[in-house]
Parts: C-alpha cells; structure tokens; sequence
C-alpha cells in the first residue's frame, strides 16, 4: 500500500510541477508594453551636443590617440552626417542637450586574460546623456563599453565601433519620430 500511495503522491506532484511550468510560461509570454518615450525626444528638431569629457588613467600617456576632445569630435561629426538634427551653438537655442563623455575606468576584482595592462583592468566606456535643455531633467542616458585591448590599434577600432554603437543608440531612440517623417 505504501508504494500506491507513494505513486499517487508522486503523480500529483507531477502534475502540480507541470501546471506551475504552464502558469509561468503563459505569464512569460506576455511582454510588457512599451513605456512612451518622451515627448521632447520625439519632438526635438534642435540639438546641442556638449563635451561631458572624461578621464584616462594615463594623463600622461593616453591609450587612445586624438586626445581629450576625439570623443566630443567623433561624436559631433556622426550626429552631423546623420543630419537628423540641425545641431546648434548654444544650449538656449536646443530642443534636447546631449552630453557624451569617456572614461576608463578601472575594474574591481581579477581581470580576464587579454583585458589587462601592467595588471590593471579597465572599462572603456562612452556615456551619452540627453537633457530637456529648459528643466535640465534626464530623459534618456546610454552606455556602451568599448573591448580593452592591448595592441593601439585594437583599441582605436574597438573605440571607434563602441562610439559607432552610441550614435546607433540615439538614431534607433529616435526611429519613431523618423518613422513618422513624410
């Protein structure tokens, strides 16, 4: 009798095991509906682009050629060549402020092979924050990290396509208001 029983328990189990499984999966299924970008973002016609700077833990010897401005300047190029956005001189005369910064920060902890200098880790980033120019309100930020690289010349390609992916995240932002262009 114990063994029918323990078949019994072990069935109901089962079943209970299965019907959690179809419950989760069925709740799993329905993705959340897209949150509204905001409405300056969308609207913008106007933006002005500020050099948010950065830092390199090399001030002497930086790892990446083109200096302290190399970010600001590809950034402002690429946003210029999408055309997009008329880009304007003064944060007063802007629909959105868009503030693009690098760091390199170091990273706590072991670092994996190939992600080290002298033993040192770091995180090469770009940080793009977008303002409403009249409230100074955050409406949308990104991060890209751009791959450490040992060889100079993997890193300026490994900053050049992160940067590229910065660019790429304003322009898919701003797909809905392009998508609406006639």
């Amino acid at each position: 009798m114990t063994t029918r029983f323990r078949a019994h328990v072990l069935a109901v189990s089962l079943a209970i095991s299965l019907l959690q499984v179809s419950i989760v999966s069925a709740e799993q299924a329905k993705p959340a509906p897209p949150a509204p970008l905001p409405a300056q973002i969308l609207a913008a016609k106007k933006v002005f682009v500020a050099n948010a700077g950065g830092d390199e833990p090399w001030i002497d010897d930086g790892q990446f050629s083109g200096g302290s401005d190399r970010t600001y300047n590809q950034f402002y190029a690429a946003m210029k060549t999408w055309g997009r956005y008329e880009l304007v001189g003064a944060p007063a005369d802007a629909d959105l402020l868009f503030e693009i910064e690098f760091t390199v920060p170091p990273i706590a902890g072991e670092a994996s092979r190939g992600d080290t200098l002298a033993g040192r880790p770091y995180d090469p980033q770009f940080r793009l924050v977008i303002r409403d120019p009249k409230t100074n309100a955050l409406l949308w930020a990104f991060t890209e990290h751009a791959a450490w690289a040992i060889l100079q010349g993997n890193r300026e390609r490994n900053f050049d396509q992160a940067l590229a992916r910065i660019v790429g995240d304003v322009q898919g932002l701003s797909a809905p208001a392009d998508a609406n262009k006639p």
